[in-house]
């Protein structure tokens, strides 16, 4: 599981934003948003261009580097912030599992090169590299694995090389790490398929539905959304079968859709399609709802156990207690990423309203 991220220089963050999944409170209230002592589930709220959006580009970049996964094209341009003196985006993060922890930090400049990494597992360092100077300390590595030819070239990841060329068990950390930046997954909730991480590209975004039994599968999880119309699947008379709504006339399923039903399919698709997912962003994952069937969501999200998953909303609605907890719902703004228990003197209990504290400024600071 993810334990801590954070980035400098990326887009709208000049300073550094920390994100600490470890950093729960005692609370007896809706443990299943907390696995393995770490966050597991979490909602991140904020006023618009606070930067949600670019908190999930930012966790994701890992994505573009060390896998062969879908990143939509256009989502990174204006790479480094306005501000950044550096000259690179610097990037960390600490995973952790039954094997050992990989604590792993690398920078990239505006053309989104790598210029830096390095890695440590356990506390003990496993190599830094200058991909500028094309020097640093790879005793680590060649301690750890003496089959690799370290006569290094390019900007390619080391780390990345390090892993699909080491003959290193199942069970490692670097491995199980492997696998879990394979299998996260971004997307928005909005009537359009842009994604990152997971899988290589979505060509059965239309098609994966008429698998088995899945149409019914997808009509009584719209009727469980509060929309009543059947589905059925036909062949149109260029032969390729489409979906409809099942009505006297049939009509054409993603021409006739409203923005919130598509949204939903998008939401039904990749519950079916990543059964395995790692970590899941999903941006305004609730921009087209009604807040009751945002609620229920959230809920059913909530109790679906094996992967990590942040949320952002303006959805104020979903402030309470009854749904998450105070140490799960964060504030982004200018200053930093601050969780709700983490942002108030006041010691928060399960009676109080997180709503009106958070529409009273209670946590601005």
């Amino acid at each position: 599981m993810l334990k801590l991220f954070e980035v400098t220089g990326f887009k709208n963050f000049e300073n550094t934003i920390h994100l600490d999944f470890s950093d729960i409170r005692d609370y007896k209230f809706n443990n299943s948003c907390i696995a393995n002592g770490l966050l597991s589930k979490l909602i991140i709220y904020g006023k618009n261009s606070a930067g949600k959006s670019n908190l999930g580009l930012a966790l994701f970049d890992i994505v573009s580097h060390l896998t062969t996964n879908n990143v939509t094209p256009g989502l990174y341009d204006y790479y480094l912030n306005v501000n950044n003196k550096t000259g690179y985006a610097e990037f960390h993060y600490v995973f952790t599992f039954d094997s050992g922890e990989v604590d792993y930090r690398y920078r990239k400049n505006d053309k989104q090169t790598l210029v830096y990494e390095s890695v440590a597992i356990n506390g003990k360092r496993l190599f830094t590299y200058d991909y500028e100077d094309k020097r640093g300390d790879l005793a680590g590595l060649e301690t750890l694995t003496t089959t690799l030819n370290l006569t290094f070239r390019g900007t390619d990841s080391i780390l990345k090389y390090a892993i699909a060329n080491s003959a290193l068990s199942e069970n490692h950390p670097l491995y199980q790490m492997q696998r879990f930046v394979s299998h996260m997954l971004w997307f928005r909730s909005l009537d359009e398929n842009r994604y990152i991480g997971y899988k290589s590209n979505s060509k059965d975004y239309t098609d994966f539905i008429f698998e088995g039994d899945m149409v019914k599968e997808l009509e009584s999880f719209l009727h469980k959304a509060g929309i009543q119309e059947n589905l059925i699947a036909k062949k149109d008379v260029d032969g390729t079968k489409r979906l409809y709504f099942d009505t006297k006339t049939p009509l054409p399923f993603f021409k006739v859709a409203s923005s919130g039903t598509k949204a939903l399919y998008t939401f039904f698709y990749w519950s079916k399609t990543a059964a395995d997912v790692s970590l899941m962003f999903i941006d305004e994952f609730d921009a087209f709802y009604h807040y009751e069937l945002a609620e229920t969501l959230v809920e059913l999200l909530e109790h679906q156990p094996g992967f990590q998953a942040v949320l952002t909303s303006h959805n104020t609605n979903l402030l309470s207690n009854r749904i998450m907890r105070p140490d799960c719902y964060f504030i982004l703004t200018g200053d930093g990423l601050t969780s709700f228990a983490n942002a108030t003197d006041r010691e928060l209990r399960e009676g109080h309203n997180l709503e009106k504290l958070y529409m009273s400024g209670e946590f601005n600071g």
